[in-house]
């Protein structure tokens, strides 16, 4: 096996609930609705009104400071609203899906006829652009800006995840295509996993394979970049989700957009946990309806249990989410004696609890943050569960105070949100440490345009 990258700081946390190898149908539903919120960095301008008829592939919004990327609606139908928030801050667009769906076609290419830029445009014309980011950042990345290579990580680390290799069974052939177009723009990288014995994926071809050996984050992205070429100031990489290139092969494939994806229905109040295929935008209330404990609160998550975003049966698939996960809540749980009780069936990377003698067992964990935001003690946990070679706790501190200068310096660049996932789950100080990366990314982006 060649070039094998291993990782020894992270944190596998076993959770109840892990989705089935096995796949169920999903009721369609009425209405679908694409959230410019999933698209970080953009700034929407909605080109359609209530009432239009659109297709697979019709553009709903476009970004007004680059008004070639386009995104499009995921299902065709017509307009149902144009969701709006405070100071008329678009929320979504939402399309009621007609029963025979119609697509716009394309046309299918040929790539190898086909220049690195009139690539780039196809995937603009199409609305996939908008799908890749970019590192620094971590926002929808500027076509007008070459990156220096594009990375692809095979497998997700974190919790409850869905398994690539069984999401990728039966389309090999849309994701070997989807590696073709993106080596076609710039150099790849396919991060894979040595558990991964998929041929699609260790023996992928016009990419640079490389596996990873190691507990969660290994699957990051990011975690795969800082370890094979570190972003410096001044490069650019994109990224692109491994369901994602799918959409992309498919395209190139056929002509024709389909934005269905093979879904992780997991988490501790989940009756069967298992697959399903449910399209970008759907809403989550067929899926969720009689599949779920009931006499309790729950939360659903709209993508990773780690990194997904809180979401309600009436709410919508997430773009880049390829999970949904349902938890409990935790405001119906009363503890007598609080932290003093020695807690078997409580989780701690610490070992704080008497569970850590019971081996590898899987735990039902809720939402509760258990404390309150307290002082930032300089402990060295987030070195254990951060495998790049950046300083986390001194990063996060310089973002915190608005350093500019100290950010740039400790590798901000670098990461995304998601990279703090676990910081933030063992932080003894409860911060909220994926937002507050965000804010120092946004505000990075502010100082340098």
């Amino acid at each position: 096996m060649a070039n094998v990258i291993k990782l020894r700081k992270g944190l596998d946390v076993n959770l109840k609930g892990q989705a089935a190898k096995e796949t169920f149908e999903v009721k369609k539903p009425g209405v679908y609705a694409l959230m410019p919120d999933d698209f970080t960095g953009t700034k929407p301008k909605v080109v359609v009104k209530e009432g239009d008829a659109v297709k697979v592939g019709d553009a709903l919004f476009v970004d007004k400071v680059h008004p070639e990327v386009k995104f499009v609606s995921p299902v065709s139908g017509k307009v149902a609203m144009v969701e709006r928030g405070d100071r008329r801050k678009v929320l979504s667009v939402r399309v009621e899906a007609d029963a025979q769906q119609q697509y716009v076609d394309f046309g299918k290419k040929s790539l190898e006829q086909m220049s690195a830029q009139e690539v780039k445009d196809f995937l603009l014309e199409t609305g996939l652009f908008g799908f890749f980011k970019q590192r620094p950042y971590d926002v929808v990345p500027d076509p007008a800006v070459a990156p220096k290579a594009i990375f692809v990580s095979a497998f997700n680390s974190m919790p409850l995840a869905a398994d690539f290799e069984y999401v990728l069974n039966g389309r090999e052939d849309d994701f070997q295509a989807g590696l073709d177009v993106l080596a076609k723009m710039a150099k790849t990288y396919l991060g894979v996993s040595t558990k991964q014995t998929a041929p699609a994926l260790t023996a992928a071809k016009n990419v640079t394979v490389t596996f990873f050996d190691g507990p969660a984050p290994a699957g990051n992205v990011g975690v795969q970049i800082n370890h094979i070429d570190p972003v410096n100031k001044g490069e650019t990489v994109w990224t692109l989700g491994a369901e994602e290139v799918i959409f992309v092969g498919h395209l190139f494939n056929t002509g024709k957009l389909d934005f269905t994806r093979v879904i992780a229905f997991a988490g501790s109040e989940v009756k069967k946990p298992a697959y399903c295929q449910m399209t970008v935008g759907q809403q989550l209330s067929t899926l969720v309806e009689s599949r779920v404990t009931e006499g309790r609160t729950l939360r659903v998550v709209s993508g990773n249990v780690m990194t997904g975003v809180k979401a309600s049966p009436e709410g919508f698939l997430a773009a880049h989410a390829t999970e949904v996960n349902v938890i409990p809540e935790g405001d119906d749980v009363h503890e007598m004696l609080g932290w003093i009780m020695p807690r078997f069936n409580d989780y701690s990377s610490s070992r704080a609890y008497c569970s850590w003698l019971s081996g590898k067992k899987a735990y039902a964990l809720d939402a509760r943050v258990k404390g309150g935001e307290r002082h930032m003690i300089m402990s060295g946990e987030y070195d254990r569960v951060f495998p790049m070679d950046i300083f986390p706790e001194q990063l996060v501190k310089a973002i915190i105070t608005g350093d500019i200068d100290r950010m740039e310096a400790l590798g901000i660049y670098e990461v995304a949100p998601e990279d703090f996932a676990l910081c933030e789950f063992v932080d003894s100080s409860k911060l909220e440490v994926q937002r507050i990366v965000r804010e120092g990314l946004d505000m990075l982006r502010k100082e340098m345009a």
